[in-house]
């Protein structure tokens, strides 16, 4: 990628955080050549640390993606973060508009203007003590079926070795392996021009998260042990096994 076309916020940041992150850990990228081109897209990876945005960033700049995230309005309006963000293109997500579709208006139009939108179907850090994918919201089959543009799964694991969900110590050496697989867009072909009510999309979310989770079993070499959370009871669930944070 020609990081010219970066903005400049990007840029520097990029300039940053990439020698760091090329030194701090190793990489097994696969399935880059998945990634569509030419249209916007909905970028739909599984959450697992608080480093996922770096890591994430640091694969699509390296293969010619812009990294443009949801990010809360409330954000957005901060004194010095919101300027970043700002500054960085990312995209607000209206959280507190009554109705789900208003709230994701502008990474609607951010996708029908052609550009890649990142949106975690999980909406946050997965509470799984093995730290699988849990359910998702639909907010990311939404804004791919009401824009008609395809949904790229995506499977990160790796950076919870560095930094494991909600810790705040992290684990920097010996040097971790940052897997990241790309799959083919979720075929959503049987679910298109019909009504986007909670069915449909429930429907579609469950399909995201069983490839996301499909992606990491191969990755794992390994399959679940337990049911998987539901992200709507996520106060129920303890975060994370306590001998992973010491």
């Amino acid at each position: 990628m020609d990081r010219r076309g970066l903005p400049r916020t990007l840029r520097v940041i990029v300039f940053i955080l990439r020698p760091l992150l090329m030194l701090l850990t190793k990489r097994d990228w696969q399935g880059a050549e998945k990634l569509p081109r030419g249209t916007g897209y909905v970028l739909a990876p599984n959450h697992i640390s608080h480093l996922d945005p770096f890591v994430i960033s640091h694969f699509m700049v390296d293969n010619g993606v812009t990294p443009r995230f949801l990010a809360k309005d409330t954000l957005m309006k901060a004194p010095v973060v919101g300027a970043i963000l700002r500054s960085a293109e990312q995209i607000p997500v209206r959280r507190r508009t009554a109705n789900a579709k208003d709230s994701l208006g502008p990474a609607e139009a951010a996708v029908r203007a052609g550009l890649v939108v990142t949106i975690y179907p999980e909406g946050t850090i997965t509470r799984d003590p093995a730290a699988w994918p849990m359910s998702g919201y639909t907010g990311a089959v939404r804004v791919a079926l009401s824009t008609g543009t395809p949904l790229v799964p995506l499977m990160q694991w790796g950076p919870q070795e560095i930094l494991w969900p909600y810790s705040k110590r992290p684990r920097l050496l010996p040097r971790k392996t940052i897997h990241i697989r790309v799959d083919d867009p979720i075929d959503l072909s049987d679910l298109e021009g019909q009504v986007l009510d909670e069915k449909l999309l429930r429907t579609a979310t469950d399909r995201l998260m069983d490839t996301l989770t499909a992606m990491m079993a191969e990755v794992r070499g390994e399959l679940p042990s337990t049911r998987r959370i539901d992200v709507h009871t996520v106060g129920k669930h303890t975060s994370t096994k306590k001998s992973k944070e010491l």
